[in-house]
């Protein structure tokens, strides 16, 4: 009896060390407030819950509880029910996105139907965070509390305050969690609010989904990567926090991967053809692939072995159209030095031209030829090579089918990934030329003026996959919009600058007044086009010849006037004195 007992107890066991451990039991409830009664809806929380929902349910939780616009008794009854789901969980968590309040030091969620008119009113329709922790509290291993509540809270603006000394604070207040294994994770630090971002997630959360639920990363460290997402999102504007504390071992969301068994290579069933094929294209003549393809007359390796046929082909019919031109050219040189008639020269003049041109036919049949067939090698040896490195598990024991040619592909060119990036750069506003492929210097510096921006690093020089993922991360205009002379920013967008009447557009881009123009005095006579020493010198010999008066400025006397000097014609004629 006591010696079955032993041998059962053995069984008993090693059936146990045989058994893999069970994985921890992960819970969470997620709660998304948008839809406010008494205050401004909120677009972000709706779309937030969502990706948050999704998140966990491709991380494997067990259980995913997902509430949208809750009320107070919805909400309540919510809380109730995780608690009951959470009294066998090792992780349970409880992510809220909504309006949150600090009310002397104590932070509270606020329901949608929230009537806060009065600051005593918090105590009645709102819930207390401590009531959120006794729902996370059946937990073993960790109790996480996410609140991305920490906006600018409009009814901290109106509500009415019963007692003088009571303080409304600005986004949450700092906590310190009673229990062990609890962390409680802020979208922003203790007194300061969170953005919501300029796409339909906030950074918050776009960063939660990135790292949380990473398998094998430690949730602390993966709240650090959180904190790093957001700074570097919203120019360190804010700033994530998580209070609480956890022991020294690693509580990561999301388990590892357990290590895949080595599973030996299968063998490759065309390990023949390949060593023929080989063979024969060692020794690289027509008999030795017609060999082969007598063995093996189809598939991959048939393929390369009637191509490389085409091409020895080519090359022979190359050669022999060489052979007929140097024919031709002999047959004319003799025909000329024999001096024949010019009707046989003339026909092998012809016959010359014409081996002429079947050599440039079959020269380029052979170039053609002979590129084919050494494109097909070096596809082989490229997925000769994925084979040789990169064997996965899957791959041994699905069996190969044989490969044809044409499926060897190149993989996309790189001016296709070159042109998404270039149409990306364009979407946030950080390139006006088109997406054409072509990386230059305008692209280059488009890149640079989305890396001083955004924050980021990215190389300029090179397009990758990574530099087109960090630019889709950006949902709306990165780069601030610039607009040409005589059009200003609207938005999003450039208007024409239109200036009032009497006024001008000038160099700095501004409306300018007109200047009226003074009147500018003329001067028409030629007396006033003189210098004023000429007009002196004719008013002086005007004044020495008027009338009455002789040369000399003196009077006339009577024997002058009657000769007739007493005008100014015949003063200055010289005859009169």
């Amino acid at each position: 009896m006591n010696l079955n007992w032993a041998k059962f107890l053995a069984a008993a066991v090693l059936l146990t060390l045989s058994q893999p451990a069970f994985a921890d039991k992960r819970v969470a409830l997620v709660i998304g407030n948008s839809a406010y009664q008494n205050a401004p809806p909120l677009p972000n929380p709706a779309n937030d819950s969502a990706l948050m929902e999704l998140t966990f349910r491709r991380a494997g939780f067990d259980v995913v509880d997902a509430r949208h616009d809750l009320s107070a008794l919805e909400t309540r009854r919510a809380l109730r029910d995780f608690a009951d789901k959470a009294s066998d969980a090792d992780i349970a968590v409880i992510y809220y996105a909504g309006h949150g309040l600090e009310l002397d030091g104590t932070n509270y969620l606020i329901p949608v139907d929230a009537r806060l008119e009065r600051d005593n009113d918090v105590f009645d329709e709102a819930f207390s965070l401590e009531r959120v922790l006794v729902a996370v509290e059946p937990a073993k291993k960790l109790r996480l509390v996410i609140l991305d509540a920490c906006r600018d809270n409009p009814f901290a603006k109106t509500i009415k305050r019963t007692v003088a000394t009571r303080a409304i604070g600005r986004g949450l207040a700092k906590v310190e969690p009673n229990g062990p294994n609890t962390l409680i994770a802020y979208s922003a630090k203790a007194g300061s609010t969170a953005a919501d971002g300029d796409g339909k997630d906030s950074p918050f959360t776009l960063a939660l989904a990135r790292h949380l639920t990473v398998a094998g990363l430690d949730v602390r460290r993966a709240f650090g990567f959180v904190r790093d997402d957001v700074l570097k999102a919203t120019n360190n504007r804010q700033e994530p926090f998580v209070y609480g504390s956890l022991g020294g071992d690693d509580v990561p969301l999301v388990p590892s991967p357990a290590p895949a068994a080595s599973v030996a290579p299968a063998p490759d069933p065309s390990a023949d053809n390949r060593r023929d094929y080989e063979l024969a294209l060692q020794i690289g003549n027509k008999a030795a692939f017609d060999a082969f393809l007598a063995q093996h007359p189809d598939g991959f390796y048939a393929s390369l072995a009637k191509l490389q046929l085409e091409k020895i082909a080519a090359e022979d019919a190359h050669a022999a159209a060489l052979e007929k031109v140097k024919q031709a050219e002999q047959e004319r040189a003799r025909l000329a030095a024999v001096g024949a008639q010019k009707d046989a020269q003339a026909k092998a003049e012809a016959d010359a031209r014409a081996a002429d041109q079947a050599r440039i036919a079959a020269e380029k049949a052979k170039q053609a030829a002979q590129d084919q067939a050494a494109e097909a090698e070096r596809k082989r040896a490229e997925a000769a090579s994925v084979v040789v490195t990169a064997p996965t598990a899957n791959a041994a024991a699905a069996p190969q089918k044989p490969v044809d040619v044409a499926s060897l592909n190149a993989g996309p060119p790189q001016a296709d990934l070159t042109k998404s990036v270039q149409a990306e750069l364009r979407r946030v506003g950080c390139l006006a030329a088109p997406a054409d492929g072509d990386w230059n210097a305008a692209s280059q510096r488009s890149l640079s003026l989305f890396n001083k921006n955004a924050g980021t690093r990215l190389d300029v020089k090179t397009v990758t996959v990574d530099t087109l993922d960090a630019i889709k991360q950006k949902a709306s205009r990165v780069c601030p919009l610039v607009c040409e002379h005589g059009y200003k920013v609207d938005g999003n967008q450039c208007a024409k600058i239109v200036c009032a009447e009497g006024a001008f557009l000038n160099d700095d881009n501004k409306c300018e007044k007109r200047r009226e123009k003074k009147p500018v005095a003329t001067r028409d006579s030629p007396e006033a086009r003189q210098a004023p020493e000429a007009r002196q010198a004719i008013v002086r010999r005007s004044e020495k010849s008027r009338p009455g008066m002789s040369s000399t400025g003196q009077p006339l006397t009577g024997l002058e006037r009657a000769q007739g000097c007493y005008s100014n014609e015949a003063i200055m004629s010289g005859e009169c004195p």
